[in-house]
């Protein structure tokens, strides 16, 4: 018998793709969003870390976060994706990363339990 190691359907990695106007992540990366009516978008310029944190509705409803913080989260069965242009370009800017010619970059993202924010570290670019 051989020792085949057979190739599962899921993708191991949660990933997250920046492009020039949007941020697409996978699958995996996109259980964590099943349930968001919204998300709140950040990042930190001295760690080079993007923050993706779901809301529900009762949280963007609540008054609590200034609704021009909110920004739409669609979710597929396949893929999630939130469109910010501006977001993008400050993202661009800052870790240098040229959207020119449609090109889109790929970063292992890593879910934070006590914060409940998927984190894309910016400094590990999948190849």
């Amino acid at each position: 018998m051989s020792n085949f190691i057979w190739a599962s359907k899921r993708t191991l990695d949660d990933l997250a793709t920046l492009c020039g106007s949007n941020i697409t992540l996978n699958k995996s990366a996109s259980a964590y969003f099943e349930n968001a009516y919204v998300v709140l978008l950040g990042w930190d310029p001295s760690t080079l870390e993007v923050a993706i944190k779901p809301l529900t509705k009762e949280d963007a409803i609540s008054g609590l976060i200034p609704e021009d913080q909110m920004h739409n989260i669609t979710v597929k069965s396949s893929y999630s994706r939130i469109c910010n242009k501006a977001f993008m370009q400050e993202i661009s800017e800052v870790a240098k990363l040229p959207f020119e010619n449609d090109q889109c970059y790929k970063f292992k993202t890593v879910w934070n339990e006590k914060e409940n924010v998927l984190i894309i570290d910016l400094k590990h670019r999948e190849v």
